[in-house]
């Protein structure tokens, strides 16, 4: 029923209709020639009226104006689409596919977003963000240095506005536009073309084996399993292709043997080089179709750097077999020949396999591509390697513009966990009565994480991180994916880290931003006069309806498992998004009202989400199970019902017993454990101490009075007394 409310929220909002979220392409948007037929290039050059087909490598479209009293039509610029040039992936992971209009003279006159896999463009910042994002670089040059943030004029640096809340969305999408436009201004002559020094080789062993070559990263693998495809997963990879450069003599000789190098060198012409490709396991040709119908092989390529290099039916040599005994066997080969003299041997190149991912929810077909990197070693160039600068990453740009808030995060991460290890000492410094020395720290952060971990670095943890680390461990880790957003990765080591020493309460109880807010609410509610409203839900209820959350979870990692994108919409069932990101005012009411509920309870019931509703607390739950320190506990805990009596969480049962999975490390039963007045075994205690005059002194780690017998009184019969060793959570003796 709440899937289908979700859905149908999503289905009714104005904001999300012909969005470009996960918008549906033609399938072969990546391979048709006339890119134009299948998208609206007018909408990137408005003052054109025809466009060519795909010309040029990487592809881009000519766009003409109208004709003139000579019938010719003026070339205007040029069209390109992003995903043709570069696949640099945005927070989600994956491209943003952006259609791109360049004039002749290199500057951009129109840039339209055909699909993104962003969903906080979707489900956290308005989608017109992104449009108006783009709408800085009208005008601007593919020779101007854009950067996200103030401009620098003393540096020639051109600043655009981000996005707040998606600092790596934007870093990547400069990426895109600058890379995309300097390809093909390149090709056209606007930009002067790279040059890169041929490669000097120096002597190796021409002699190795197949096992060597591989060792010594002479020959690299690219293996892309059925997961990453959308497919089944099966032992059988989609496909595994070894590949490795044949320009070095060496190299060459101990690939081909020395008659297969001979006869190549004879057939390569001076600035020519040439690579081999071998598929070794799948059904998947690399050589695809396009090369049947127009001699273009539209599977594999080579890029280096901005360049991309593509191969047709003349740059293709038969490469019959291999001269190491150990080599593979193989199903299918090629010696392609690079052609071009941008491309060195001497730099680092990709191999890289053009295909298509399905969901398997819808069966729909996106463009995607894989690559693995060959760069020869040091010790087989004349003069080492060349310096190459690489562009730096988004995810690093984000860390570094923002290292000091960073820092300071960490530092707040640092200090909870710190005064979270000495809560024993700091438990023992309040009572019942006066709770400050605990809830002064506890408070605190409370209110750092709901203003300035929530509000300010929107950083709310949120389950679809999750799905994600799921997905990732199934199908393809990336790092980069994981660091794109500095505040979420360190709060992610921390709920890691925390989750296995304490369980997950630390978190949950102190610094998630939307537990924290739902607690506050509680508080406020209790101090404008709502304490005698205030309840809990009965045991058995809360026993049956706790489980909730588990189901939550489990069903939105099933789904994920068919579509991730309609997971990330049934994971609306986390009001974050709305709370922190958006703002209730922004999102529309179906979300609001939800929001509006669940805050509106915790006026009157103890943090009701995290206990009945919350999928990410369910998925920290279960790894709580097998952490290492849990609350100490009393023999005596097994009869007294004062700390049950008192749980917020209802986390502990009749019997004395801690559930560390629904714990939320409030410590007031710690507070209780050693209040001599408060807690009913130690009041029992200090009124019979009293009675019979012994003295009082500090209680021991077992939760009870240290006996100590003054001289004196050393003939008194004393009370007996049982004591047990001191438990830990539910594991207190029957």
């Amino acid at each position: 029923m709440l899937a289908a409310l979700l859905l149908a929220a999503h289905a009714w909002h104005p904001a999300l209709a012909d969005t470009a979220y996960e918008a549906h392409l033609p399938a072969d948007l990546a391979t048709a020639p006339d890119l134009c037929a299948r998208v609206s290039c007018k909408d990137v050059f408005p003052g054109a009226d025809t466009f060519s087909v795909r010309m040029g490598q990487p592809p881009y479209v000519e766009a003409y104006g109208p004709a003139g009293a000579d019938g010719m039509r003026p070339r205007l610029g040029y069209v390109m689409l992003s995903t043709d040039i570069t696949d640099t992936p945005a927070y989600s992971g994956k491209p943003v596919v952006t259609l791109i209009g360049m004039d002749n003279g290199g500057r951009f006159v129109g840039i339209k977003v055909l699909k993104h896999s962003e969903p906080i463009l979707l489900l956290g910042i308005p989608e017109t963000a992104l449009p108006r994002f783009n709408a800085q670089y009208v005008g601007k040059s593919v020779t101007d240095k854009i950067e996200i943030g103030s401009a620098r004029p003393d540096e020639g640096v051109l600043g655009v506005d981000a996005i707040s809340g998606a600092t790596v969305t934007v870093i990547a999408q400069n990426q895109v536009l600058m890379t995309s436009g300097a390809a093909v201004a390149r090709q056209v002559g606007i930009l002067a073309p790279v040059q890169r020094a041929a490669a000097q080789f120096a002597p190796g062993n021409p002699q190795l084996a197949w096992k060597s070559l591989v060792d010594q990263g002479l020959v690299k693998t690219l293996r892309i399993e059925n997961g990453q495809v959308g497919l089944e997963s099966s032992k059988e990879p989609f496909i595994e292709l070894w590949f490795g450069d044949l320009n070095h003599p060496d190299v060459g000789r101990s690939v081909l043997g020395e008659r297969g190098w001979d006869n190549l060198r004879q057939s390569l012409r001076p600035g020519e080089n040439a690579i081999f490709v071998i598929r070794t396991a799948g059904k998947e040709s690399f050589k695809g179709s396009g090369f049947v119908r127009g001699g273009l092989y539209d599977r594999v390529q080579i890029r280096q750097g901005d360049d991309t290099f593509t191969f047709r039916d003349l740059d293709y040599l038969n490469l019959y077999g291999l001269a190491p005994e150990d080599a593979p066997p193989f199903n299918e080969s090629a010696i392609f020949i690079v052609r071009s003299g941008a491309f060195s041997a001497a730099w680092p190149w990709k191999l890289v396999f053009l295909g298509n991912r399905v969901d398997r929810a819808t069966g729909a077909r996106t463009f995607a591509s894989f690559d693995a990197e060959y760069w020869l070693p040091a010790k087989l160039l004349d003069g080492g390697r060349p310096k190459v600068d690489a562009p730096t990453p988004a995810w690093l740009k984000a860390w570094k513009s923002r290292a000091v808030n960073i820092g300071l995060f960490a530092a707040f991460l640092v200090a909870v966990a710190v005064v979270h290890a000495f809560r024993n000492q700091l438990t023992r410094r309040a009572t019942q009565r006066n709770k400050w020395p605990v809830n002064s720290f506890k408070y605190g952060a409370w209110a750092v994480s709901i203003v300035l971990v929530g509000f300010g670095a929107m950083a709310q943890p949120s389950v679809t991180q999750v799905l994600t680390w799921v997905h990732s461990l199934l199908f393809q880790w990336r790092w980069s994916l994981f660091l794109s957003d500095p505040f979420v990765f360190l709060f992610w080591i921390f709920i890691a880290a925390t989750v296995l020493i304490w369980g997950r309460g630390l978190f949950c109880g102190w610094l998630c931003p939307f537990g924290s807010l739902s607690e506050a609410m509680f508080r406020i509610g209790r101090l404008v006069g709502l304490r005698r409203f205030q309840f809990q839900l009965p045991r058995k209820v809360h026993d049956k309806l706790k489980w909730l959350k588990y189901g939550v979870f489990a069903g939105l990692l099933g789904v994920s498992l068919l579509s991730m994108g309609l997971a990330e919409k049934l994971a609306e069932i986390e009001p974050f998004k709305t709370t922190f990101l958006v703002g209730i005012q922004n999102r529309a009411w179906p979300f609001g009202l939800f929001v509006c509920a669940i805050l509106g309870l915790s006026l009157f019931t103890e943090r009701p989400y995290c206990k009945y509703l919350c999928p990410l607390g369910a998925s920290l739950a279960m790894p709580s199970m097998f952490r290492v320190f849990g609350i100490r506990r009393k023999p005596d805990c097994t009869r007294c019902k004062a700390c049950a009596v008192g749980c917020g969480a209802q986390a502990i049962d009749d019997k004395g017993r801690i559930d560390p999975r629904e714990c939320l490390l409030c410590l007031d039963c710690m507070v209780l454990y050693t209040d001599a007045h408060a807690c009913p075994p130690l009041a029992r205690e200090r009124k019979r101490r009293e009675r019979d005059g012994l003295p009082l002194t500090r209680i021991g780690r077992d939760g009870y009075f240290i006996p100590i017998v003054p001289v004196a009184d050393a003939q008194r019969p004393q009370m007996p007394q049982t004591r047990q060793a001191p438990q830990t959570d539910g594991q207190a003796a029957p």
